[in-house]
């Protein structure tokens, strides 16, 4: 029988070696997509805790190619979808076609969607219909399509990274709570500072343009992906989440600043996946466990797609970004 010792010293050696790997994924995604460090860090811990991340950004700030970036360096499959109106459910998760054989009978065959890949990109999901948006809820949060009462699985592993343009909003669909909830992260893109956007135009209007080689393979990603799982977490850790989670919670809260100001807070899954950022933040840095900064660090991407704030509090200029900041500065 294995002793604690013996698994901890397992999880140190795994924690050593899956680091230097994410090091070398980091670097070799900054090598083509400039200026986004944050970005692409937050997308690796959405990913390496089993995640789907909600990409938040105007037009034009290589979202796209960030996305096709990882999935060549993780070793995923990669696939693209662009959301409109007129984009029907089974555009995403396949459909049944009647088909007659040599022998004159006929038969349906599924034919697989885009959905059927290891990292789908779904581009500007809020232009489609309620409709479609909840046939791809099923597969971010099962894993798996049904179609004409058949079941079929996805890839593994498999990860959504859907994107939304925060300025238009015309001709939209917002995007239900229960679907928010799905997304473990909400990643903001913003434009690149001076150097970068130099560096940008140097890279990218010549003759020759770097391009993404694979440094992980998709069972390196499943593994690394168990081993957050294995990561051990203090007790400051845990109460940590735990009291920042439901201080965001008007309903359990003593805070009256939120009773006063948010309508409904995260749930459970919120601590869920607090809890699992946290560890792949460590991971990715090389440490053997988190710590409460990365709980403070993560808070509001985790925490702000999961609340809502009072329409008088809108109309007072208070943001969600805001009152997150405030629950946590007795853990700074």
């Amino acid at each position: 029988m294995t002793s604690l010792s013996e698994a901890n010293d397992d999880v140190i050696r795994a924690v050593e070696q899956t680091g230097e790997q994410i090091t070398r994924v980091k670097d070799a995604i900054g090598r083509l997509v400039f200026g986004q460090d944050q970005v692409i860090e937050r997308v690796l811990v959405t990913i390496l805790a089993g995640g789907h991340g909600l990409l938040v950004g105007v037009p034009g700030l290589a979202k796209t190619r960030l996305v096709h970036t990882t999935g060549i360096v993780l070793g995923l499959f990669d696939r693209r979808i662009q959301f409109t109106p007129d984009l029907m459910p089974g555009d995403i998760v396949g459909s049944e076609v009647l088909e007659e054989g040599d022998s004159g009978r006929r038969a349906f065959r599924f034919i697989q969607g885009p959905v059927f890949c290891q990292l789908l990109m779904a581009d500007e999901i809020n232009r489609a219909s309620p409709r479609t948006q909840s046939a791809l809820l099923q597969a971010m949060q099962e894993r798996h399509v049904t179609v004409a009462g058949q079941r079929h699985e996805l890839p593994r592993p498999f990860h959504v990274l859907a994107t939304q343009n925060p300025l238009e909003q015309e001709g939209t669909y917002p995007l239900p709570e229960a679907q928010l909830d799905r997304f473990l992260m909400q990643i903001d893109v913003n434009y690149p500072d001076m150097e970068a956007e130099r560096r940008m135009l140097l890279e990218t209007t010549g003759d020759a343009e770097a391009t993404a080689t694979a440094v992980m393979r998709d069972d390196d990603v499943e593994a690394a992906q168990r081993l957050v799982r294995r990561m051990p977490v203090g007790e400051s850790v845990v109460d940590a989440i735990l009291q920042l989670v439901r201080s965001a919670r008007p309903e359990e809260t003593d805070l009256a600043e939120v009773r006063e100001t948010v309508a409904w807070g995260p749930g459970p899954r919120a601590s869920q996946a607090l809890m699992l950022a946290v560890r792949a933040k460590a991971l990715m840095d090389g440490r053997y466990a988190p710590s409460v900064d990365d709980v403070v660090e993560l808070a509001d991407p985790i925490l702000r797609h999961r609340m809502a704030l009072s329409f008088a509090a809108r109309a007072e200029g208070t943001t969600v970004s805001g009152v997150i900041d405030r629950l946590c500065r007795p853990f700074r």
